[in-house]
């Protein structure tokens, strides 16, 4: 044999040690020491006789001569001289497969990839070699022969996979991790799960009460609050899929036990399973586009408390905040499905990603969720700092006081019931990100000996995952959807379900929160005005319904006035009326008229008859007119209507004949 020839034959190899052949098919050989790993990268002879069985009928049947020799020297080569292998020619492996190639057709075995003959050296020797058997070692002597070193981690026989699958476990391809879960037990599986299956009940209570609470008056949420229903909407679905896994357990999630083949129950990955595909894009989509939601509320926050823009001019650019809050999430759903992503989850039965890949949870699931806090806990207390320099700084009416408290209040323990749960799951996904390798080499080096691979070499530091860090991340994915219910929990509520549920109609109302954001005065004019100079409350962009609140600062003027005469009556609501800025001409009327009628009639027992309140308002429009003229003589009567709205230049004037 040429050195060339010799240079194939030989190569380097540094992670076996020489034992006895104890394979049934290769016993009585020229030799009687082998190595593991072998030349197909088996660790040991057990998983080796596995792979060797398909080939047991054409053994027995004698279909070649070389055949036996042949699978021995790939399953059970000869122990040689430390640091090399002998790797059978590659006529041996020719006239093998030719002479049996016909009868493996008939007993449905084909010839294995890793076995192709144009892997081997070309050369027509026997095997093995004279020179191998003249340097074979004695196996009782292993210590000389043994390296120590870590070999990584092997995929055991009952994790592998079909190839086409696209399977990827610790960095090996074609291997699954084992299902239902590589840390925790049955018992403290079924405890997780039942609690899942509660919280998920309740979630999906809470959020679809709210839902259906929107449903019932579908104008009393409009913008800014209108985002926490959609949010709520996320969650209903989130809940769902939870409760779906809780009920499936880990059918979905899980590839079946196959026997014949020598695999275990495994996790599934990819989107072959179409269930828990489903299960995937509903889950993540909607766990993303809630949190987007939520920033989307705080947009809508910002812009009522700080530039004052109004509902009608938030709900313009409803149609971009859908784009963002529903495009968003599933272009990354997209993505996951392109690369392939998708995980099952045994512990709560539901498809999900970065369970096993680290990557995938550091980029798809923690950086959008953490990026997504920054920007509404920011939006969020710059909203709060606006809202709380209006109350300090601009005299506003003692109601107006308590609502505007009151909806800060509402607005910070919101933000708070939603921000706690989601930081304690980031926390969490923290916490796995940190400790999954160590949690990993843990259970190689628990389970090594009994999967048949290497163990772990000089572990520093074993670690197993805590139970409760995993039952509060799932515990908080649906506690971060209730607070939804938070907000629609009122009296008013309460009625219009009652109302709902007895068939009666609702009547219209005002949304307090709504009206106390779009009623504070601007910012500029709160710093420009002049001293004692009257704030005038607006709303930018279109005025929304409901009642001023100069509306209700009249009608408090002229009850405590009950007892001036009817001219000093008169010259205050005109005052206040020409700081009003006009919204609705219905609900003017109705408070003006409620103020006149109240009034009169304490001073005036017979007013409610018709003749006599018409002589009274002519004889009060008389009085006034007559005061007027005598204080500025040059300015034009002042005419009140029932209903009636002036114009600029008229309010102008009404204010400068008031004064």
């Amino acid at each position: 044999m040429n050195q060339h020839s010799t240079l194939w034959i030989y190569y380097s190899h540094s992670e076996f040690s020489c034992e006895p052949i104890r394979l049934r098919m290769c016993q009585d050989l020229p030799y009687n020491t082998t190595f593991m790993p072998n030349l197909l990268n088996h660790y040991d002879q057990q998983t080796a006789a596995l792979a060797m069985e398909p080939f047991h009928p054409m053994v027995n049947l004698v279909c070649s001569a070389d055949l036996r020799m042949f699978l021995c020297a790939l399953y059970a080569p000869v122990c040689t001289v430390y640091g090399q292998v002998s790797m059978p020619c590659r006529s041996l492996c020719q006239r093998a497969k030719d002479e049996c190639h016909k009868l493996m057709e008939i007993f449905g075995v084909a010839w294995p990839d890793d076995m192709e003959c144009s892997r081997f050296p070309d050369c027509d020797e026997p095997y093995p070699r004279p020179e191998d058997l003249l340097t074979g070692s004695d196996p009782t002597d292993q210590s000389s022969m043994t390296v120590q070193r870590d070999y990584g981690f092997w995929c055991p026989r009952e994790l592998k996979v079909d190839p086409d699958l696209g399977y990827t476990f610790m960095g090996r391809k074609d291997c699954s991790a084992p299902c239902p879960s590589m840390f925790f037990n049955q018992q403290e599986l079924t405890s997780i799960r039942y609690v899942i299956g509660v919280i998920s009940i309740v979630c999906l209570s809470a959020t679809l009460f709210t839902f259906l609470t929107f449903l019932i008056d579908v104008t009393r949420f409009r913008y800014p609050e209108r985002p926490i229903i959609f949010y709520a909407v996320c969650y209903v679905m989130v809940s769902l899929v939870f409760f779906l896994g809780f009920l499936l357990e880990d059918r979905v999630a899980c590839n079946a036990v196959s026997p014949s083949q020598f695999r275990a129950s495994t996790i599934t990955q990819g989107s072959h399973n179409k269930v828990c595909t489903l299960f995937f894009m509903v889950l993540y989509f909607f766990t993303m586009a809630g949190s987007v939601w939520w920033v989307i509320l705080t947009i809508t926050w910002f812009l009522a408390a700080v530039p004052k823009w109004g509902s009608e001019a938030i709900e313009k650019k409803a149609l971009l905040f859908h784009a963002i809050a529903w495009g968003l999430p599933g272009a990354l759903t997209v993505t996951l499905l392109a690369l392939n992503k998708i995980e099952g989850d045994g512990i709560s039965g539901v498809c999900f990603i970065g369970l096993y890949d680290i990557d995938a949870l550091r980029w798809f699931v923690l950086a959008p969720l953490c990026f997504n806090v920054a920007v509404g806990v920011s939006l969020l207390l710059v909203g709060i700092v606006a809202l709380n320099r209006v109350r300090m700084e601009i005299p506003l009416e003692k109601e107006n006081q308590t609502k505007l408290v009151k909806f800060m209040i509402r607005m910070g323990v919101f933000s708070v019931l939603y921000l706690v749960p989601l930081l304690t799951v980031i926390g969490c996904y923290l916490y796995e990100h940190t400790y999954r390798n160590i949690w990993e080499t843990t259970w190689m080096e628990e389970n090594c000996k009994d999967y048949h691979i290497p163990c772990p070499f000089k572990v520093e530091q074993t670690s197993r995952p805590a139970m409760v860090i995993f039952l509060i991340k799932y515990l908080m994915m649906l506690v971060v959807g209730i607070p939804s219910v938070f907000w629609v929990g009122s009296k008013k509520t309460c009625f219009e379900w009652a109302n709902f549920l007895h068939g009666r109609r609702r009547k219209d109302g005002v949304n307090e929160s709504r009206q106390v954001l779009q009623e504070q005065p601007d910012f500029a004019q709160s710093l420009l005005r002049e001293p004692n100079t009257p704030v005038i409350r607006k709303s930018r962009g279109t005025s929304t319904q409901g009642t001023s609140t100069h509306a209700s600062s009249t009608h408090l003027a002229v009850l405590d006035d009950l007892d001036e005469p009817a001219s000093s009556i008169h010259s205050k609501a005109s005052y206040h009326s020409s700081l009003r800025r006009p919204r609705d001409d219905r609900s003017d009327t109705m408070v003006y008229r409620g103020v006149e009628e109240r009034s009169f009639h304490g001073s005036m027992p017979h007013l409610d008859h018709p003749l006599s309140t018409h002589s009274s308002l002519h004889q009060i429009e008389g009085h006034s007119r007559h005061s007027s003229q005598q204080d500025v003589s040059e300015a034009p009567p002042t005419l009140i209507t029932h209903g009636t709205t002036v114009s600029e230049s008229r309010v102008a004037e009404n204010d400068g004949t008031s004064a």
